[in-house]
């Protein structure tokens, strides 16, 4: 019997830093409703989505500040509703969030992301591990990239889950750009890896990248579903936001590697693919038959070296 979903990746457009979440929620849920009467299965959200995307902004050394931009709980009283509505209409649905939480007897900070099924319950929980950009105040920089200052590095790991019987992961903006964020979902058998992104045309420290940043964005994605035989669903917020311009390209991946739907537009839009898990299989079981083919004895520096070091010069080939 074939396992299909249909999928839609719900882009969102700007989010203004006066934006209430309540306000982002009804957009939310205007795609969550123009998900279903297309008879999708699932509707994927961006990374961060329910404010702007705050990392841009120093806010010194002000707890009060930067906490009103995280999650206490989850659901909340502002995100209640679309938990309401994926449950009347019976779909999955993933989103991003800024996550304060009370772990090892502290406040801790996490770029998060869930999976949340048609009963309203998290079968999943990710938290971003590849935190791009400084901790320090740079003010040099047309706007900042702050993430290292807010958040902790995940602790969770890559981790799959069995959710209407596919087998689900996740990661978030930076991580898509890893090898080892989709080979470590791809050792356990991923069928399915959703992700949200908040990604800037305008990288400051090496701007010659700026032309290359859709190349760079559908790459990553395009690479992690084929190596892996895996769906790929990358889900931008885009636009001008607060002054800097994001990409959209949201797109829903086969394990082909193709690019199957993709957005438009840099506004609200809903994307949708139908997606048959069955065919990650022809891909798991004759090219990337990792068990037939992996060499792990060949992989130790991935383990236990993080930054690169040149060989010595004068060598013995």
């Amino acid at each position: 019997m074939s396992r299909q979903m249909i999928i839609g990746a719900a882009q969102l457009g700007p989010i203004a830093r006066e934006e209430p979440r309540s306000a982002v929620v009804k957009r939310m849920i205007a795609l969550m409703r123009e998900a279903k009467a297309m008879n999708c299965d699932l509707v994927a959200y961006p990374e961060l989505c329910l404010t702007t995307f705050f990392p841009r902004w120093w806010f010194d050394d002000d707890q009060d500040a930067i906490d009103a931009w995280f999650e206490r709980a989850m659901p909340s009283n502002e995100t209640a509703p679309l938990f309401e509505t994926a449950r009347e209409l019976g779909l999955f649905f993933t989103f991003g969030f800024a996550e304060l939480t009370e772990e090892e007897g502290r406040t801790r900070r996490f770029n998060t992301s869930i999976i949340v099924n048609p009963k309203g319950e998290t079968v999943l929980k990710y938290r971003k591990v590849h935190l791009p950009g400084h901790a320090e105040h740079e003010p040099w920089r047309t706007f900042q990239h702050l993430e290292k200052r807010y958040f902790e590095v995940g602790n969770l790991g890559f981790n799959v889950a069995r959710a209407g019987d596919v087998n689900m992961g996740m990661c978030i903006c930076n991580d898509r750009r890893w090898p080892e964020t989709y080979r470590v979902m791809g050792l356990q058998d991923v069928e399915l890896v959703l992700l949200g992104y908040n990604t800037p045309i305008h990288n400051p420290p090496a701007p010659q990248h700026d032309a290359l940043s859709n190349f760079h964005n559908q790459l990553v994605m395009q690479s992690g579903a084929y190596q892996n035989g895996t769906f790929v669903v990358g889900v931008a917020k885009c636009g001008v936001e607060e002054g800097v311009m994001q990409i959209g390209q949201s797109q829903i991946i086969a394990p082909s590697g193709e690019t199957i739907a993709m957005a438009h537009t840099l506004e609200d839009e809903l994307i949708v693919a139908r997606c048959d898990f069955d065919l990650c299989a022809s891909y798991k079981r004759t090219i990337f038959n990792f068990d037939a083919h992996r060499r792990t004895e060949a992989y130790g520096l991935i383990v236990e070296r993080t930054g690169a070091i040149p060989p010595a010069t004068g060598g013995a080939n």
